[in-house]
């Protein structure tokens, strides 16, 4: 029996393939030779160590063929063709047992059939792991489960074993009946047989295995019948030869050297029988890293050598968030592609972490090759398709729409810019503000009260230009003929008939004008560019897989049709879309992203290893959904322990094999503190126990200046506009005068520039709405009963607010929210009124009533606009100034300061006789009534307080004078409108605060920049 080893600091590819060139060319008469690797990426990485070696010299190459992939083709060119049933579709697979599922009675009780295809799409995938585990593991689940659970285990684990008849005894017969094998018992079986038929019948030609860490127990009779072969030879990648005998023996099963131990276990061999090709490289960072991963019964060992270990080429890389730790690690990688020649990679387990980096190598131009791919689930057509199926949900509500009316692959039957455009303009004139009625209803609706109000002259039009917007109705109509398949659905129907409809509606929103003025023979489908490309067609063919099995699954509705598609592309992945889009190669040759079973076998001249935290690498031990970890045991199954042995060996050989490392991890990850990877923690007591510990990687230093500016730059200023003076405004209202003193920069920007805030789409009721309620309802009531205040005026005031309630039209749950609390302010309005009344005899209430007046300014004329909520005259000619706040009331200090001036102005302008309707009149109470509804309904305070030395006829008779001083200053032409110029008095409210920049310049003055 033939095995050798290669010690993991040597270039494992490139020695394979050196040494498989060293044969004798007379070995290989009969055939080019077969060259058994673990993976499909290995087979390419072996592929290119052997053009590298050879530098451009002819020869003869042997077939590589990677079997532990589900490869029908790539295990039929192994040799012979076994007769065994086919392997069912994987779609078929999961549809089958969700049906299964669902009828288990475990599940089925009280589970709406409707709403569980969710939840047991996911149960039916696990299944199908549980399965492939058991049969690459080679252990028999309908012999062994009914032994799995002892009687003190809890009634828990009874009802999972019965469960799992799906699969010791149900599946196995669906699968007799129907003539059809699980994928990966066919690969199973397939492996033996060749196995077999290679001891009875051995080939004259070289068959080498090489770089098995870990397998299957398949696989390990494929690697004994190679070993046993005349021509045969079996590679293991970095077995230990010096680990102490006794250490080896015990080995844990999380250890990186328990797959390989395994390995030879299943062979019958010892490490003595193995040959290690000892290339004569320096293997001190191979005994460092055996100290470091030592098992427990090892690390007194630690004690006894106490010499410095070489840590050359090593380094640490401990960020303090994600981000951080992506644009340090892409700032590395970029730093290597600075040299002539070098190759740098990435690998990590952690998705989010190699997209992060592959975003920040965007920032300098390299396009990275993810070697795990992209998510079916993210591809451009799929999350059209899902963002369709949202939008028909929620019945075509704005935002949901707009995410489909602007997504890059809509058209409607026109140009994507017109769509787009036609969209932008649909946003504007109907979708900004409160949301329509749901579905096209709603939106026909809206563009009548529109045309009503608005009178848009084209609404009816359609676009000229490619690129124009076309008019709404137009527009609309479009959006109901491609939605119609979907919205015309009702109640639950067959998946397939959801799934078509979905389809057909994608189609409709993503055709173009080209594709449907086409002629046949052009070959063009309305909306099929969806399908294009590698990404489509994987779409395509999932999507058709679905509609063919899922016709046996309960009805489903609507509502759930985004979250069944998420359900069921999770876990598929899509690799080779980034690097080569459209067919045009854009990866960078020399950057790569792995996961670290795509990093087996490789080496690079600097490798990044990133996410080394816990839970991430190694990742968390989990057993299963299905079985306890004394259950896997008593069945066969591996612990999941061995999941972190292989982690473990993925670690140590992906560092052994690079010339420079950098161990990346985060102190915080997803805003929660990260545990650092417990080998990082080993190596650092290792090497901590030496006096020594591994330099930290100058990268983070780069990541902190890389966003700073440069020297000299200055950081962004307050804005300080003078806009010329004939462009200042001459007409405020009271408010605006208000926002004027706390924010000037808002009314430069609103009046003198023009912009106004559009409102948010889908638009909440706020407070706002909350008070105009109050108001009119105060103003219906006190309008009605003047004079009189009848008893049971809380009635009548009840009912206002329930009416003017009604007219807003909000959603019911605020309703509910609003209506009592409308019902304590009417009961206290109704108390607070009549006490007044009592109290106080007033000649002529005025409601609502409106103020112009006229100030004469030293350049020209300014218009002060205003309106009182309420007045109330008495018999002595003087007047009282209501104002109803359904917020908070501004405070006495501010009154008294000037900064909040509404009712002083409002008794500047009475004082005057600039309200309609109203004699001129001095102001003796400037009131507040506090409406809230809540614990404490209403409180009356009056301003200022009369505890204050002031009263209100001292603040009403400066504040002309003060107003018309703030005129004059602002009619200077050198008077800049500052944004927020007042620390203590900043508007609680506005809209252009992002246009100012106030947050940028705010925390310049924080950081004590007073540049």
């Amino acid at each position: 029996m033939t095995v050798v080893t290669i010690a993991g600091t040597e270039p494992f590819l490139d020695r394979v393939a050196h040494e498989w060139l060293k044969q004798d060319p007379a070995a290989g008469t009969d055939g080019p030779g077969l060259l058994l690797v673990p993976s499909r990426r290995a087979g390419r990485a072996l592929m290119e160590a052997f053009l590298r070696v050879l530098d451009g010299q002819a020869s003869l190459l042997p077939r590589i063929v990677a079997i532990n992939d589900v490869d029908e083709e790539a295990l039929a060119s192994i040799g012979i063709d076994v007769s065994l049933p086919p392997a069912v579709e994987p779609q078929r697979r999961l549809a089958v047992l969700s049906m299964l599922i669902l009828q288990t009675p475990i599940v089925s009780v009280g589970v709406d059939k409707t709403k569980g295809i969710d939840r047991a799409w996911p149960l039916a995938k696990a299944l199908a792991d549980l399965m492939d585990e058991a049969e690459r593991s080679g252990v028999d689940l309908a012999a062994s489960l009914p032994e799995a659970v002892e009687e003190r285990f809890s009634e828990h684990w009874q009802q999972t074993l019965k469960f799992l008849e799906i699969v010791t005894t149900i599946w196995p017969k669906w699968l007799e009946e129907e003539g059809l094998s699980n994928p990966v018992a066919r690969q199973v079986a397939r492996l033996k047989a060749q196995a077999d038929a290679w001891r009875h019948l051995p080939p004259h030609t070289p068959v080498w295995a090489v770089g098995f860490a870990d397998g299957s127990a398949a696989v390990s009779d494929v690697l004994a019948a190679v070993a046993t072969l005349p021509a045969g030879l079996v590679i293991l990648p970095g077995v230990d030869l010096d680990l102490p005998q006794a250490m080896w023996d015990a080995l844990p099963s999380s250890h990186p050297q328990a797959g390989l131990k395994e390995i030879l276990t299943d062979l019958g061999l010892t490490r003595n029988a193995l040959t290690d090709w000892d290339g004569g490289r320096d293997r001190a960072r191979e005994r460092l890293m055996r100290g470091v991963m030592l098992p427990e019964q090892g690390i007194t060992a630690w004690g006894r050598d106490l010499n410095p270990r070489n840590i050359s080429g090593l380094s640490l890389l401990p960020a303090q968030d994600q981000q951080q730790e992506a644009q340090s690690i892409a700032l590395i990688l970029r730093n290597v592609v600075s040299v002539p020649g070098q190759t740098c990679a990435l690998v990590t387990p952690d998705r989010s972490l190699a997209q992060r980096v592959g975003t920040e190598l965007l920032r300098f131009g390299i396009y990275a090759d993810d070697s795990a791919g992209e998510p079916l689930a993210q591809t451009p057509a799929a999350v059209f398709l899902r963002l369709i199926a949202t939008a028909a949900e929620a019945q075509l509500s704005p935002v949901a729409l707009l995410s489909v009316l602007k997504h890059p692959l809509a058209s409607l039957g026109r140009t994507p810019g017109n769509c787009h455009a036609s969209a932008r303009r649909l946003e504007r004139l109907l979708l900004r503000g409160p949301a329509p009625a749901p579905g096209i209803a709603g939106l026909k609706a809206a563009l009548e009260t529109y045309i009503q109000n608005q009178r848009d002259p084209d609404n009816g039009a359609s676009a000229d230009a490619p690129d124009e917007p076309e008019g709404p109705a137009a527009f609309i109509a479009r959006i109901e003929a491609a939605f119609a398949p979907l919205l015309s659905l009702s109640g639950a129907v067959p998946l397939p008939e959801l799934l078509e409809a979905l389809i057909h509606t994608a189609e409709a929103l993503a055709a173009t004008e080209t594709e449907l003025t086409a002629e046949p023979e052009e070959g063009l489908h309305p909306g099929g560019r969806l399908w294009m490309g590698d990404d489509g067609e994987a779409l395509s063919r999932h999507l058709a897989a679905l509609i063919q099995h899922t016709g046996i699954l309960p009805p489903q509705r609507l509502a759930h049709l985004d979250s069944f598609l998420n359900t069921s592309m999770a876990g598929q992945m899509l690799t080779g879309l980034r690097a080569h889009r459209g067919g045009v190669e854009l990866a960078h040759p020399r950057v790569t992203i792995l996961g670290v079973l795509e990093a087996r076998l490789l080496a690079f001249d600097v490798v990044v290893l990133g996410g080394l935290n816990e839970t991430v690498w190694p990742p968390a031990t989990d057993p299963g959904p299905w079985l306890s970890r004394p259950m896997r045991t008593r069945v066969g199954l591996p612990s999941p322990e061995r999941q972190i042995g292989i982690s473990a060996h993925d670690f140590v050989s992906t560092a052994l094999a690079a010339g420079e490392v950098v161990f990346s991890s985060s102190a915080r990850r997803d805003g929660a503190p990260g545990v650092p990877a417990r080998w990082m923690v080993r190596m650092e007591a290792f090497l901590g126990g030496r006096g020594q510990k591994l330099p930290v990687h100058p990268a983070l230093e780069w990541q902190k200046a890389m966003d700073q500016p440069l020297d000299g730059a200055e950081t962004v200023a307050p804005p300080e506009p003078r806009p010329p003076v004939a462009l200042r405004p001459r007409r405020l209202s009271i408010t605006e005068i208000e926002t004027w003193m706390q924010d000037p920069y808002a009314i430069y920007a609103k009046h003198v520039l023009k912009l106004k805030a559009l409102k948010p789409l889908e638009e909440g009721a706020e407070h706002a709405d909350f008070g105009m309620i109050v108001h009119e309802a105060m103003d219906r009531v006190l309008k009605d009963y003047p004079d009189r205040w009848p008893q049971n005026v809380a009635a009548s005031l009840k009912r206002a607010f329930a009416e003017e309630l009604a007219k807003a039209n909000m959603r019911p749950a605020l309703v509910s929210w609003w209506s009592p609390r409308l019902e304590r302010i009417a009961d206290w309005v109704a108390i607070q009124e009549r006490s007044r009344r009592e109290q106080e005899h007033a000649i002529a209430r005025h409601m609502e009533v409106s103020a112009s007046f006229r100030i004469e300014a030293a350049r020209a004329p300014f218009e002060l606009r205003g309106r009182a909520d309420r007045i109330d005259v008495d018999e002595d000619g003087k007047a009282t100034i209501f104002d109803y706040k359904t917020g908070s009331p501004p405070t006495g200090k501010a009154v008294e300061g000037g900064w909040s001036i509404q009712l002083v102005l409002e008794g500047a302008l009475l004082a005057k006789g600039a309200f309609e309707g109203v004699p001129a009149a001095e102001t003796k109470q400037l009131l507040y009534w506090h409406l809230t509804g809540g614990d404490d309904p209403g409180k009356e305070s009056e301003v200022p307080s009369r505890k204050s030395s002031l009263d209100a006829a001292a603040l009403i008779g400066e504040a002309m004078e003060k107003l018309r001083g703030l005129i004059d200053e602002y009619d200077q032409p050198e008077q800049p409108y500052r944004s927020q110029p007042w620390a203590g008095h900043v508007p609680r409210y506005t809209d252009y605060a992002q246009l100012a920049r106030v947050d940028e310049w705010r925390a310049a003055y924080a950081e004590g920049d007073d540049s």
